[in-house]
């Protein structure tokens, strides 16, 4: 089993800690904290020490406090419970299946052992008068034929949370669709034609977090109306240049995944609002990032980020919100660039307003990133 890496003396103590079926032994000084030994953990588990929870004969460690005044002592047991969305390292970043995931297949057992029951033409006459088609959650390995006959009726498709692994080419049938939700099911690479999605003119909402996709194809560039597109929890580790071509886009979710560059041509969608690349493998970004000067909410977090474009302040102009916590920029590095001031003063403004309309609110003003004393990855 692997081992921790610590400088600890001869006297440290030897402990097991217990996540996910296995038994983790680590060594650490009595006198360590419970933060030490989270960060003794983060490699071998892939979980920030953040994200941890150490429970100790029932109940939870305080990070300030030593393992002696926890009582943790050689060959105590520690039991690890990780939150999801917080997992780093060598294979970052995945968040595992939700609950909700297992109970769905456990259901899909039970409607799969009655006898299949075809859909209501009450229901068909539903979906043709209000152009919405929810399927989320019904145990579909496959989208049903009955959708493709409501074809130019629809406007919204959900087939969300089931276990669909390829999208049809017959999709682009749906030349009314403005929302398509395919998030959670078991979509791969070349499961999905983007190719024909280019029919689909009034498509502004494409949800596909939480699928087995490894990349995008330059295809994604076709379609040129998308206001919003969720990439969240997959695999993937680049976005096409042809990203580019999204001027319209003022969402984009791409959160937990493996994504380490990112394509100069994403400084043309100009439309952008609200950008989130947190949890994944991002260095830099570039510098033509530093141009949206549409951009307000701009997540970052739980990156190897080491800088950011130089203008980034200073033309991204309605920029108010900034999340760089678990990065390698602190506040005192950001206090350096040009137009700090009028940033600093956008984002106490906003959450004053917050603080306005929470009659008794008590939270405190996020600084954005760490102060220079924080703890190395």
């Amino acid at each position: 089993m692997e081992k921790a890496s610590a400088d600890v003396s001869a006297s440290s103590i030897n402990l097991v800690v217990k996540f996910m079926g296995r038994n983790i032994p680590v060594a650490l000084s009595p006198d360590s904290t419970v933060k030490d030994l989270k960060f003794a953990l983060q490699p071998l588990t892939n979980v920030l020490p953040r994200g941890q929870k150490l429970i100790f004969k029932g109940k939870v460690l305080n990070d300030t406090v030593s393992l002696k005044s926890s009582q943790v002592s050689a060959g105590s047991k520690v039991m690890l419970m990780a939150s999801h969305g917080l997992h780093q390292g060598e294979g970052p970043i995945t968040r595992e299946v939700p609950a909700s995931s297992k109970m769905r297949t456990a259901d899909c057992r039970t409607l799969q052992a009655k006898a299949e029951v075809p859909i209501q033409k009450t229901r068909l006459e539903r979906w043709k008068v209000t152009g919405v088609v929810a399927l989320s959650e019904c145990c579909l390995k496959v989208i049903p034929e009955e959708v493709w006959i409501c074809g130019k009726s629809i406007r919204v498709l959900d087939i969300s949370n089931n276990s669909i692994q390829e999208l049809p080419a017959k999709i682009g049938s749906l030349v009314s669709l403005q929302k398509l939700l395919l998030h959670a099911n078991e979509i791969m690479d070349g499961s999905i034609s983007f190719e024909v999605f280019s029919s689909l003119k009034f498509l502004t909402v494409l949800s596909l977090n939480q699928n087995q996709l490894t990349t995008l194809p330059p295809a994604l560039g076709g379609m040129s109306s998308l206001h919003q597109l969720h990439i969240a929890n997959n695999k993937l580790t680049s976005l096409p240049d042809e990203i580019g071509l999204l001027t319209q886009l003022q969402l984009l979710k791409a959160n937990n995944n493996r994504i380490s560059t990112l394509p100069s041509s994403i400084g043309n969608c100009g439309a952008l609002v609200e950008v989130d690349f947190s949890s994944n493998l991002l260095a830099e970004l570039p510098q033509t990032f530093g141009t949206l000067s549409n951009l307000k909410t701009l997540m970052l977090n739980n990156n190897p980020l080491k800088s950011l474009p130089p203008t980034l302040f200073k033309m991204c102009s309605q920029l108010s919100t900034l999340d760089l916590h678990r990065t390698e920029i602190t506040n005192d590095v950001l206090r350096q660039f040009e137009g700090w001031e009028a940033f600093d003063e956008r984002r106490r403004s906003k959450h004053q307003k917050q603080l306005d309309f929470r009659v008794g609110c008590a939270s405190g003003f996020d600084e954005g990133a760490d102060e220079n004393n924080r703890p190395n990855f």
